[in-house]
């Protein structure tokens, strides 16, 4: 084994060299101010600036941390399955009406038909008839059933109460 010699170095200073050259605050400690605090927090513009960057690193379904999380909660915060049920009441009303338009056109047919075609065709046309009748009537009730759930989901608003107004200001 050779023997290897190490040189040690100290660095002396005065009083006054010591506070210009070490940093003796306790800023490194987490100790921040209400105005740093402020400064450091993210504002909306950040958020969504940083969510554009993020968007296609963020996976699409998850429990968390995917964009499904992101719309499930954002849509909990904004109420939106008051606005899914709506959605399904024009669906089913949107149904009801092409079940109409289809009995129109099938009453059409069998006007046109009538004279011409046999009675057993006129007989399944009937009987298809029947049937859309029914399947009609099954999606109006199911209709008026989600108009209804619909009403006492919906937040009651009062009406104004215009019938004893005097005048026109707030104090009148």
């Amino acid at each position: 084994m050779a023997k290897e010699r190490v040189d040690l170095k100290k660095n002396v200073f005065s009083k006054a060299q010591y506070t210009k050259t070490i940093d003796t605050s306790f800023n490194e400690l987490g100790v921040t101010t209400v105005t740093e605090d402020l400064q450091s927090q993210t504002s909306i513009e950040d958020f969504f600036a940083l969510y554009d960057e993020l968007f296609y690193d963020i996976p699409p379904n998850g429990e968390i941390n995917s964009h499904q999380y992101l719309v499930e909660t954002s849509g909990e915060y904004i109420n939106f399955d008051q606005q899914s049920i709506e959605i399904e009441a024009l669906r089913a009303e949107i149904s009801t009406l092409r079940g109409d338009l289809l009995n129109a056109q099938m009453e059409n047919v069998k006007i046109q038909i009538s004279s011409s075609a046999n009675p057993e065709d006129i007989k399944k046309l009937e009987e298809l008839q029947k049937q859309l009748r029914e399947a009609n009537a099954t999606i109006a009730d199911s209709s008026q059933g989600l108009s209804q759930t619909i009403g006492d989901l919906a937040p009651d608003i009062p009406e104004a109460d215009t019938s004893n107004q005097t005048g026109v200001g707030y104090f009148d």
